[in-house]
């Protein structure tokens, strides 16, 4: 249906994105392809879409693929019915519906009598019904452009389709919908996505690295234990790799210890027997020469096993380099933060909730709030941190340190360098080596310290905030966290996890990750 041979792709800058990439798709497929932020999937994606060309390479194609990308910004100024290329048929079947029948007009519509139909049918699925074929996309939000296009699918039914981080901006129940047809669709799919749940539909992992594609013959858990397998059998090897160059060392420091005892015993043999001088400087000449062979055969060795150790730690998953270092919250578990009695908000005459809402946190929990697009989440956090006033009802909050991070890490000041960000938060003197080492662990080497923070990656933000919260003194009472994995890879979600999960704080999300839901123990959840 589709294959890649040695395809290679090059940047403007003529740096190379990814080289040589074999990739074979068969009917009905469903593959996963993931990777690592910049490693090129969405270029790749791209790529068989016939949106980019390749720098080298040769591209097969029995079918046109339909494509669904992860930004929609391009379609702003055109008609919904525009971005989905069906206005021209509609046109035409409106026009001759009202008795303009030219030939002009049965060409467009090419014999598509059920176009509109099929149309209102996916909008339907979707839950666009309020959503015109006329209508602005600039009108639409995140999650109704995705539906958009995911509508697309049922009204043209294509062969192959092809889909960019299709869960980003939907709701629970639109990623129901999403993983509904992901699971029963006999379509052939290419899916790029951080939705790990979704990732467990699709039958095949494609990862994408610098080495080419590693192909791995199941879903992404399946993936995950293979992984595991063999990070696993690499830290054994690192280990190995570790004793192995203490036993050189040690060894080379016993041998010679032990031929410096020798020279120092022949030594005194000659100068007790009253050799010549020329004869005891020939002797410490050639003791010196064997000291020095025996030296270099050591140094060889120990230097050959130091690089092959050094080549296996550069193999290592960069979440077992990382130390998170989280201080605990100060609070003792059970103390009261926010008693929340009959609160509601309104924007205009109509109230957010039709029942007014009461709860209490206290320190220690995990807690989740839920509800559709537009139910409040949002507003109700606002309320909880104190930017906002209820209209009805009140909030009593404690005195505690909070800490608000959300999807676009606003924390991190992009006006900043990296070590200067990191640098804000040093309230206990750090030394700027110290500093600098702490970067270093949250993967900021020395390239990094003087970029601009404005120049990074979601992924990148989110590593610097938490490198930031651990170089400050206090750890925060509570974490509130908004959509935090929306602009993550695989790679950075495991990251942020680990670090939540060491965090032993007052822990507030608003999540339609369930995967990561499940990996953080919630305790308990507010609906709206």
């Amino acid at each position: 249906m589709l294959i890649l041979q040695g395809v290679t792709y090059t940047h403007p800058n003529r740096d190379i994105l990814f080289s040589d990439i074999h990739l074979t798709v068969n009917k009905q497929d469903k593959i996963a392809l993931i990777g690592n932020n910049g490693a090129g999937k969405s270029t790749l994606l791209k790529i068989l879409a016939g949106e980019l060309l390749p720098s080298a390479g040769i591209i097969k194609k029995e079918v046109i693929p339909y494509y669904i990308p992860q930004l929609f910004g391009q379609y702003n100024d055109y008609t919904v019915a525009q971005a989905l290329r069906v206005e021209m048929k509609i046109s035409a079947l409106r026009e001759i519906l009202a008795g303009n029948v030219t030939e002009a007009h049965m060409t467009s519509l090419d014999d598509d009598w059920t176009i509109e139909e099929r149309c209102q049918e996916a909008f339907a699925h979707w839950q666009l019904e309020d959503v015109d074929l006329m209508q602005s996309m600039r009108t639409l939000s995140g999650g109704q452009k995705t539906k958009v296009f995911l509508a697309g699918i049922a009204i043209h039914q294509p062969a192959l389709v092809l889909l960019d981080e299709p869960s980003n901006h939907l709701d629970v129940q639109a990623r129901s919908i999403l993983y509904d047809y992901i699971s029963s669709t006999t379509d052939t799919l290419v899916v790029v996505s951080h939705d790990r749940t979704l990732l467990n539909f699709l039958e095949t992992v494609f990862e994408l690295t610098k080495r080419g594609i590693t192909v791995y013959g199941g879903n992404y858990e399946f993936y995950t234990e293979q992984k595991m397998i063999a990070s696993e059998a690499l830290n054994q090897d690192v280990k190995s790799k570790e004793k192995e160059l203490r036993k050189a060392r040690e060894t080379e420091r016993e041998s010679m210890e032990r031929q410096q005892k020798l020279d120092a015993r022949g030594k005194k043999k000659q100068e007790k027997a009253g050799l010549p001088t020329i004869s005891m400087n020939t002797f410490r000449n050639n003791a010196e020469k064997s000291s020095a062979r025996m030296k270099g055969v050591h140094t060889e060795k120990v230097g050959n096993i130091s690089d092959e150790l050094n080549q296996l730690r550069k193999e290592l998953p960069d979440m077992d380099k990382m130390k998170m270092d989280f201080d605990n919250s100060s609070l003792h578990k059970g103390k009261i933060l926010v008693t929340a009695k009959e609160v509601n908000f309104s924007y205009g005459e109509r109230l957010l909730w039709s029942m007014p809402l009461s709860f209490q946190i206290t320190s220690g929990e995990r807690i989740v709030i839920r509800g559709h697009n537009g139910s409040g989440k949002t507003t109700l956090i606002r309320m909880l941190l104190g930017e906002l006033t209820p209209q009805t009802g009140t909030i009593d909050r404690a005195t505690v340190k909070t800490i608000y991070i959300d999807q676009d890490y606003s924390l991190i000041d992009n006006s900043l360098t990296v070590y200067e960000q990191a640098s804000r938060y040093n309230k206990t003197g750090l030394q700027e080596h110290e500093i600098k080492t702490r970067l270093n662990r949250f993967l900021f080497t020395k390239e990094y310290w003087d970029k601009p923070c404005q120049a990074l990656s979601g992924g990148e933000k989110m590593r610097l905030m938490l490198c930031s919260l651990t170089i400050g003194n206090q750890a925060p009472d509570i974490i509130v966290l908004d959509e935090p994995t929306n602009n993550l890879d695989i790679q950075n979600i495991e990251i942020l996890t680990a670090a939540v999960n060491e965090y032993q704080g007052t822990l507030i999300v608003i999540s339609h990750d369930e995967y990561f839901l499940g990996e953080i123990d919630i305790g308990r959840e507010i609906l709206l």
